[in-house]
């Protein structure tokens, strides 16, 4: 085969051996028997909970086992199906079925990263909190465009995104907005998104157009679903209604049923402000526990422990991602030295790449590179 072919069989193996890793293929059939024979027990459904967590694991199981079988299966066709084409000197096989080669690499890349969402919250819906830093105008509207980019990548994954909270910035953009984002490992990918977001460009709100520097800190937490159990002591709270400060028009509420949550203990403020203000505390105490669930998340684990201590304020020094505009353009992940030009791309949305680099990262301490 020609070697730019096997690059591609060798980059698809590669994928398959980690797939293989994460899973425990040596012991998958055996975990999967027991789980087919757990399923048939008659008392099963006596606790609901414990069973919707093994229907769920067996399910994830047998994905993986799916997954792992069906890009064997189409690597081993392919090759056959080159070797045919080069022993019979038949060129437009060999082509097909390289071609076929390079979409199953982008194929088995993704398989790969998924099978890294497999933390305890990884595969619940995610709240997603945007605040503009020092800056004024320029802060805002550089919040406006986080709050956009995350927007259109939600929507290329066909989730579900609904505005819990938004305030308007002063002359443009938002000083801060919370939304629910929805669908399967929503939260298993925003959260390498938690930090400083930092940009460089030439101002359209300076008219002797300077360069400048902006901030805007991204804060992720898991929604926290029937089956993880979040105490809150009513004495540890105050709730307080007031008028919403949104704009108004198609993507925000301006009703006087507006919700703020302050938890005393760790200082924690939540808001919500859709129309009926009983849905709104509903709303606001769900993200209050996802907050609180984030901080036992964080103690179990160092590296992300140790990366929101070190998230600090939205300005200098604090930043996990830098996206230059001006004077050339590029986005570098500061974590995990990941780069790209393509700063039209990520700004709209494209960002499986920086996260699956950090997802990465936050398993194995080396990049994907590495």
């Amino acid at each position: 085969m020609r070697a730019e072919i096997q690059s591609h069989v060798d980059a698809i193996e590669k994928s398959l051996n980690l797939l293989a890793q994460r899973m425990d293929r040596e012991t998958a059939p055996h975990r999967l028997e027991e789980f087919n024979a757990r399923v048939e027990d008659p008392g099963l459904w006596d606790d609901p909970d414990a069973a919707q967590k093994l229907m769920r694991d067996r399910q994830m199981l047998v994905d993986a086992m799916q997954n792992y079988d069906s890009i064997q299966q189409e690597l081993s066709d392919n090759i056959e199906l080159i070797e045919l084409g080069e022993m019979e000197d038949d060129a437009e096989v060999v082509s097909e079925a390289e071609a076929a080669l390079t979409a199953l690499q982008i194929k088995a890349a993704q398989k790969e990263l998924e099978a890294l969402l497999d933390g305890e919250a990884d595969a619940n819906d995610t709240f997603l909190e945007i605040n503009a830093g020092a800056g004024g105008t320029e802060s805002c509207d550089w919040a406006n465009m986080l709050a956009r980019m995350y927007v259109r990548w939600a929507e290329k994954k066909g989730y579900k995104v609904e505005l819990q909270a938004e305030q308007s910035g002063d002359e443009a953009g938002i000083k801060s907005a919370a939304y629910k984002i929805s669908g399967h490992n929503a939260y298993g990918w925003l959260k390498s998104e938690s930090g400083v977001h930092r940009l460089v460009r030439i101002s359209p709100f300076d008219s002797a157009a300077k360069r400048h520097t902006s901030f805007t800190s991204v804060k992720v937490y898991p929604v926290v679903d029937d089956n993880i159990e979040i105490e809150v002591n009513p004495a540890d709270i105050r709730i307080d209604t007031y008028r919403s400060s949104g704009a108004g028009g198609q993507h925000v509420n301006t009703t006087d049923s507006a919700v703020r949550i302050t938890h005393h203990p760790t200082g924690i403020v939540v808001t919500s402000s859709e129309k009926s203000q009983h849905q709104n505390r509903d709303i606001a105490m769900k993200a209050l526990k996802s907050r609180l669930y984030q901080i036992e998340l964080d103690k179990r684990s160092a590296l992300v422990n140790e990366a929101h201590e070190n998230a600090g304020d939205a300005g200098w020094g604090n930043q996990i991602r830098s996206y230059v505009l001006q004077p050339y353009q590029m986005v570098k992940d500061l974590r995990t030295q990941y780069e790209t030009s393509d700063t039209k791309g990520v700004l709209d949305g494209d960002l499986d790449g920086l996260m699956g680099a950090t997802l990465a990262l936050d398993m194995s301490g080396k990049g994907r590179a590495e």
